[in-house]
């Protein structure tokens, strides 16, 4: 399990078993304090040494890095459920993984969807289920302590609609008490509200399997019942008065009651075409490793649709992704040496890699190292030359971007393409005629990849319909995929390195990046938590492209650093600043949250402020021996607020690009010049 780091007085002991004493730390701090650089940059050259071996020892013989991406207990409970309903779950993976299950258990007796979070009642009730079917009894203490929440927090009737689903599957939700999507939803033309392409790919590739669950609606039989979830279980799903008819929710409350009228007249061929058509845009999308886009939910509910629609367990369809699946879990060993199994929702190895790549070239190891050559050339083979789903919306733009996994060929995205390619302009390659080439490709696809207020969203082009969000059936997290500012900064930094930072589109980016500011200087994170993630992202890339230091855009985005500072001189913010502004820049020092302000910072000309030299202090002081850091938070955004990633290798990349750029300064200051 990830170790959790509580508190300095926990932290002095590591640091002098690294090779520095309590008294050495305690001066560091001081220096720190006073604006004073020696000792300050004496540690910043131990823990770079140290991180840059460290994360050298973790790199894959063919190339490449991944860190596990921890998510939520979910993930596992579904996993359980899938095989529960396919009839193939066994003791062995299902002992692990209420193991795993058991010890992210809060005291109150609920799961949290990320570290240190409140209690989820959809992610308790999915939890509760799974231990269930372990063999865990209802009176026993912990399971007596979930439902007695879960019954005080509205029970399943108030929990999201996919955990209704897989409750359906069983019994213990009724189906006509699920909001409806037909499949023949598949016909809708591309320009009508609503069809498949006006939601997030994340998101039709969910979709577009569950019209299929729904439209069969299967019940297995239930191995217990759940009455102890339901606040009555004579009335286990009370009626709730409907939203005004004059509102958008009342509007579609009653489309989704026009919806479900229309299933008992639905045309049995024109439901069966719909199915059809469903099922080939599902197999069509399976990726050569067997998974659908990379992610565990889409793989789940595509096997699924594809079982009910007639393909048995050893069809080479659904053996491939049976087997894609089980390539999610990790398996370690808990304290007691049993075997312990908890399952990502993806897997991040391109992103991983590119992110190492920086972090090691900033650090300073030097830009032909063999491991670096070597990552380059498992990135340069992971470019993807082929059309996608994107080209949907961009049918004449022609392929070349990167994917976050290791095989999504249908889903890249613009994020994964814009930080590849700066890691790629990193190396000294032997064959720098092949990086140039897929730098030029990267570069097209992203260019064209741009939306039409000038920004980038990750994977889409103008994906912004207000409509798919208001779905009663799309209630468990963001389902569109609008411009971000940390991914437009990304690719603005991009195209500032290669020298574009005054074509008309790197412009149009800025403006749109300077208009997203927010009032107190920071700005949003999209895909990473959150305003401390946009900021470091942003600052760099203004300052790539152009924009002095004194810019007042720049000194508003530092001052709102340096006020939400922690006292022990890191960073750190929590996922509520997410719904409530009160959270913003707050939050536990976090070693990659630490390592993101300092890179703002030290991007927009702060090097020798006190600011910056107790943040690098703060590193240099958490670092564990063998040169790794501790971070237990979740740091990465799937959905905000909704769904919430650690990424294991955060902690280590970050620390060490922004030790580096400490140490030697801005990676392409030299190239400008």
């Amino acid at each position: 399990m990830t170790a959790t780091t509580d508190g300095a007085g926990a932290l002095l002991p590591r640091a002098a078993e690294a090779g520095h004493s309590a008294t050495a730390v305690t001066e560091v701090k001081e220096e720190a304090a006073g604006g004073a650089p020696a000792a300050v940059r004496a540690a910043a050259e131990r823990a770079t040494a140290r991180a840059t071996e460290y994360l050298l020892s973790r790199q894959d013989e063919r190339g490449w890095w991944k860190g596990d991406l921890e998510t939520n207990v979910t993930m596992d409970a579904e996993d359980l459920l899938l095989r529960e309903f396919l009839g193939i779950r066994d003791d062995r993976t299902t002992r692990a993984a209420a193991r795993w299950i058991r010890s992210q258990q809060r005291p109150d007796g609920t799961w949290a969807t990320f570290h240190g979070g409140p209690g989820e009642l959809s992610a308790t009730v999915e939890a509760y289920v799974a231990l269930r079917l372990a063999g865990d009894a209802p009176d026993d203490v912990h399971m007596a302590a979930a439902s007695a929440w879960v019954r005080e927090h509205g029970g399943i009737a108030a929990t999201r609609v996919f955990t209704r689903i897989w409750l359906a599957l069983f019994g213990w939700w009724k189906w006509e008490d699920l909001p409806e999507m037909p499949p023949e939803i598949m016909f809708l033309p591309k320009w009508m509200p609503l069809n498949i392409y006006d939601f997030a790919c994340w998101a039709r590739q969910t979709i577009v399997p569950l019209t299929v669950v729904g439209a069969h609606r299967p019940v297995r039989p239930a191995p217990f019942a759940l009455d102890e979830l339901h606040t009555d279980p004579r009335r286990p799903n009370p009626p709730r008065p409907p939203a005004p008819a004059a509102s958008w929710d009342g509007f579609f409350q009653r489309l989704d009651k026009a919806l479900h009228a229309y299933r008992r007249v639905a045309v049995r061929p024109l439901r069966r075409a719909a199915l059809n058509a469903a099922a080939r845009w599902i197999v069509e999308r399976q990726e050569n490793d067997g998974c659908w886009g990379g992610i565990q939910p889409p793989a789940v509910y595509s096997v699924i649709a594809l079982h009910l629609l007639g393909y048995d367990l050893e069809h080479p369809v659904l053996r491939a992704g049976l087997e894609s699946l089980d390539r999610f879990a990790v398996w370690r060993e808990d304290a007691d040496g049993e075997p312990v199994r908890m399952i990502e929702a993806c897997q991040s190895p391109v992103w991983d890699t590119c992110l190492a790549t920086i972090a090691l070239a900033d650090a300073g190891l030097a830009p032909d190292h063999p491991a670096l050559v070597k990552a380059a050339d498992w990135m340069l083979d992971e470019q993807v030359l082929r059309p996608g789903d994107w080209s949907v919306r961009r049918p004449k733009l022609q392929p070349g971007a990167w994917a976050f996994e290791f095989h999504n060929d249908n889903y890249p995205d613009v994020d994964d393409t814009a930080e590849v390619v700066l890691a790629l302009l990193r190396v000294r390659h032997p064959d720098p005629a092949r990086v140039q080439e897929a730098v030029r490709r990267a570069m097209r696809w992203t260019v064209g990849m741009r939306s039409r207020n000038g920004a980038w969203a990750a994977f889409d082009v103008d994906n912004t319909s207000p409509f798919p969000n208001r779905l009663p059936f799309c209630d468990f997290g963001e389902v569109i995929d609008p411009p971000s500012a940390d991914v437009t900064a990304h690719v603005v930094e991009a195209l500032a390195v290669l020298g574009k930072q005054h074509d008309p589109r790197a412009r149009g980016g800025i403006e749109w990046l300077l208009a997203e500011q927010e009032e107190c200087g920071a700005w949003f994170g999209r895909w990473g938590v959150n305003y401390v993630y946009g900021t470091g992202a942003v600052v760099p890339a203004l300052v790539a492209a152009g924009l002095p230091g004194s810019h007042p855009a720049l000194r508003r985005a530092v001052a709102w650093l340096e006020s939400v500072q922690n006292a022990d001189g890191g960073w750190g913010e929590d996922l509520r600043s997410y719904r409530d502004a009160d959270w913003m820049g707050r939050g536990a020092s976090t070693a990659s949250q630490t390592a993101w302000a300092l890179l703002a910072l030290l991007a927009a000309g702060g090097r020798d402020s006190p600011a910056v030299a107790r943040g690098v202090a703060w590193l240099a002081e958490t670092q564990r021996p063998d040169g790794s850091w501790d971070e237990p938070y979740f740091t990465g955004t799937g959905f905000p607020w909704d769904f919430s990633i650690n990424y294991h290798l955060y902690r280590q990349v970050f620390p060490l690009t922004a030790l580096g750029r400490y140490l030697h300064g801005e990676p392409f200051a030299a190239r400008e010049a």
